[in-house]
């Protein structure tokens, strides 16, 4: 059985995106590997085995083109309202929350951040198929 271990994005600037990730879900640095041209950097937390990959490109200056395929990665929590007040105080600009509703039902409860290089991240309430 396949077991899902890491996403890669394409990132500038090391620090910021790093400093994002710690402030907005606690992921620290697992590894950080070197090579000529490129660094990679793996995050996590205790949450969780899944990494976010970040992959800086020596050199890069310009903004990378996140095309139309791209669509976001998510996070689940246990208090989303904590969590987006927490996100909107530490400066992270949390779009409002919003909820979708199936059959009469609350399906998802959820906000999207966007990190310094223009990725989407969708953070929901723990429930129902989403934990």
């Amino acid at each position: 059985m396949a077991k899902a271990i890491h996403m890669m994005i394409r990132v500038r600037d090391e620090a910021r995106s790093v400093a994002f990730y710690q402030t907005a879900f606690g992921l620290t640095v697992a590894d950080r590997f070197g090579f000529d041209g490129f660094t990679l950097v793996y995050l996590r937390n205790p949450a969780a085995d899944f990494e976010v990959e970040l992959t800086i490109n020596h050199g890069r200056t310009e903004a990378y083109a996140l095309g139309d395929g791209y669509g976001h990665i998510a996070f689940a929590v246990d208090d989303l309202d904590a969590e987006h007040a927490r996100c909107a105080s530490a400066g992270l600009a949390p779009n409002p929350v919003k909820e979708f509703h199936r059959d009469s039902a609350l399906m998802a409860r959820f906000f999207f951040l966007t990190d310094p290089d223009g990725y989407r991240i969708e953070v929901l309430q723990k429930h129902g198929r989403y934990r």
